[in-house]
This record gives structure tokens, sequence and C-alpha cells, in this order.
């Protein structure tokens, strides 16, 4: 009987089945109407039998829970947008070992270790979240002066305990369309805190992912992340495999609280929205490379910063900002090599921008060292050129110890004989 494979064609056959212990894969048949929300059963497999199967979740309820040792191939799952497609049982002690694979949902995608869950490991291979909203998640990451809005997908090691540990190999996640974004962040990968339970994840691996937070303006206690590895997350390798977009208040693109070895973007890095950073670090990140420009739009929406933690070297095409108070480059804590291939340009002025939980106001200075801040050594190639009337190419309250530009420093909006 261990080995017993079932069809379920509608809502009451997989209901029936899913409580069925003797049962171990459920295949669904077909398209699954109005089910309400359903348990899995320790060590049992869902698959669709083509991947056009689908199940459509009643309205308002959450759809599958997973309890340990489960596995999803090859189906869409159907939720509310506000609802999780797919969550976890936290009174089993261990995840197993969970895998999801060529799995499609609207709503979220929500994985926890907390209350009696001490361990396990989280296997994605194919997950593309269409449309979620994680902003009625209550419980949030703080750090920094703000609170981290949970993801479309998120997984969270949430326990204190620095025994506990959940491991993940995370390959072929996307979420949103281009724009029809996730509300929320995008991709939320955490543990519990820096001295808390750990999350190790191997690769996370991103395709498209779009995502706008729906902070309201004026709000500087809340951010997102498009992706967003939080404190706890120990990553090995983040990759972007496609463009990475957000559109609001507060809404980083890239963001890093944790330790990553190297975090490679190889698509362009948007955002459209005040104070929505290119790629914000609080941790470690080893090597960043980004092969595509990152451009921002928004009001002090800065193109790469480093606030607290360090990152060791930092290489970027092209460095691009538009508003008001948005600096390119911003260093606030020691570096190793900073490097950017075609330059870095402003086009603002002076206007406010979110800093840890404070809006102050900064000018779109191109490149800036910030007291405390420093590098061993930087080279830009392309120059380093503002456009806002009275703007500096470059601020420096820190030592470089070599820098090494090509193509000037130039301050095409004028402005200084008035300063």
């Amino acid at each position: 009987m261990k080995n017993n494979e079932k069809s379920a064609a509608t809502a009451e056959e997989l209901v029936a089945l899913t409580k069925d212990k003797g049962v171990q894969r459920i295949v669904v048949v077909g398209d699954l109407i109005d089910v309400p929300s359903v348990r899995l059963a320790p060590g049992q497999f869902l698959r669709g039998q083509h991947e056009h199967s689908s199940i459509t979740f009643a309205a308002g309820v959450d759809g599958l829970q997973l309890s340990s040792d489960n596995r999803i191939h090859n189906i869409r799952l159907n939720a509310s947008e506000d609802k999780r497609a797919i969550f976890n049982d936290t009174s089993v002690e261990s995840l197993g070992r969970i895998e999801l694979r060529s799995v499609t949902t609207t709503g979220c995608v929500r994985i926890l270790a907390r209350d009696k869950v001490r361990g396990g490991h989280v296997d994605v291979n194919g997950l593309d979240i269409i449309a979620a909203d994680a902003r009625s998640e209550k419980e949030r990451p703080h750090g920094y002066g703000v609170y981290v809005v949970n993801g479309a997908f998120t997984l969270w090691n949430m326990q204190q305990d620095t025994g506990v540990v959940v491991s993940a190999d995370l390959v072929g996640l996307s979420a949103g369309r281009d724009g029809a974004p996730v509300r929320g962040s995008g991709i939320f990968v955490s543990g519990g805190g820096d001295k808390a339970g750990r999350l190790n994840v191997r690769r996370l691996e991103t395709n498209a992912v779009y995502s706008d937070g729906g902070i309201a303006s004026g709000t500087a206690d809340q951010i997102t992340g498009g992706v967003f590895t939080v404190h706890g997350a120990y990553v090995d390798v983040v990759r972007n495999r496609g463009p990475v977009v957000t559109y609001g208040v507060n809404d980083m693109v890239l963001d890093n609280w944790g330790v990553v070895d190297r975090w490679t973007a190889e698509a362009k890095i948007t955002s459209h929205g005040p104070s929505g950073i290119g790629f914000v670090n609080f941790g470690i990140v080893h090597e960043l490379k980004v092969h595509a420009p990152i451009e921002t739009f928004g009001q002090g929406a800065r193109g790469f910063n480093v606030y607290t933690g360090t990152v060791n070297l930092a290489e970027f095409d092209r460095v691009i900002t538009h508003a008001d108070g948005a600096v390119g480059v911003q260093i606030s804590q020691p570096i190793g090599r900073l490097v950017v291939h075609r330059g870095i340009e402003t086009f603002g002025g002076t206007g406010p921008s979110l800093v840890k939980g404070v809006v102050v106001t900064l000018s779109a200075i191109a490149l800036s060292i910030k007291p405390g801040g420093s590098a061993r050594e930087i080279e830009i190639s392309g120059g380093i050129r503002t456009n806002g009337a009275g703007v500096a190419p470059i601020e420096q309250h820190g030592a470089i110890d070599s820098l090494r530009v090509t193509g000037g420093f130039v301050a095409a909006g004028g402005g200084f004989d008035k300063i």
C-alpha cells in the first residue's frame, strides 16, 4: 500500500485521498474547482496528470497545507491573491524534505519554521507566482529602523534558537508580471535574526520578479525587496537571471541583510518608486556582480549603497538615477573594490530620501563616500556625471586608497557660481 497511487478528478476525491494515510501518491486529473483547504499527510506526493492540471481553491481560504516530506510537481494552484496557495503545518517537528517542482500559483507561497518545526530542507525547481499579496502578514523581520514586508514567496526560519537550521536549494523562482506586480516583497528568505535560527541556502536563482509593496507615501518604518535575503540567511549563490523591477515607495530592488558569498544579476535592475534603492547592503556580500544597468526613477532612490556590513567586490555595468536626492553610489562603511564599467550618472537635484528608517535630505551626487565609509580601490570607466544644478559628481568624507576614473568628472548642471 505504501506506493499506492490514486487519481482525484473532483474536489471530494482530493479531500478523501489526502486523509487516507495508505495513499502516498495523488494525481490530479483535469481542473478541480471550489476546493476547500487541504492538508497533505506526511510523505504524500501530489502531482498534476499533465502540465495544465490545476486546483482552484474556494474564495477566501488558504490552499494546500504541507506537513513533512511532501512533494508537489507539475501543477497550478489557484487561491485568492491575499491567501496562501501553499503553506505548512507548524505543529510537526520537521519539514523533512519539501519539494516544489514546476508549480504555478496565484496566492502566496509561505513556508515557516516556527512552533514545533525545528529543521528540514526545502527544494524548489520551477515556481512561478503569477499574482499574490503578502501585505496582510503582520509578523515581519525588524532591523535598522524598519520592518520588512513578507514576500509572494516567503521561506523563514523564525526560531530564535541558534541550533535550529533549515536548508534550501531554490531555483527558477519568478513573481508577478511586467505592469502587474505581486504586492509586498517578491522573493523573501530569512533566518530568525543575526543570532538566532539559520537559513542555509545553497542557491537562490530567480527569473523575472516584479513587485510593489503598496507602502503609503511618507511611511518611514516599512520596506520591501524584489529579492530580499534577510538576517540569518546564509546564501552561497544568488543569481538573478531575469529582470527585477519594483514600483512603489521604499521598494528596494535587491536587498541583503544576511551573508552572501556570490551575488550575480544578469538582467536589468529597475526601481520606479521613491526611496527604492537598486542594491542595498546591510550584511556581508563577498562578491557582487551586476552585468546590466541599475536604473532608478523615484525621489531619493539611490543606485547602490552600503550602510552596514561590507562588500568585498562590487562590480557594476552602469548606474543611473533620475530624481532629486537619488545618489548614484553611496558608501557608508569600509568596502573592498568597487568597479563600474560604463559610468555613474544622476539627473536630479536635492531632495528627501529614506536612510535607516529616517527621511533625510540628500543631493543626487554620483559617488558619495560618507563619514565612516572607505574603499580599498575604486575603478570607474565611462565617467562620473551629474546633471542637476549645483550637484557635485563626487563627495569624499572617507579614505579611498586607489581611485581611477576614465571619462572624467562632469557637473553638467552647473550652478556652482551660486553656491
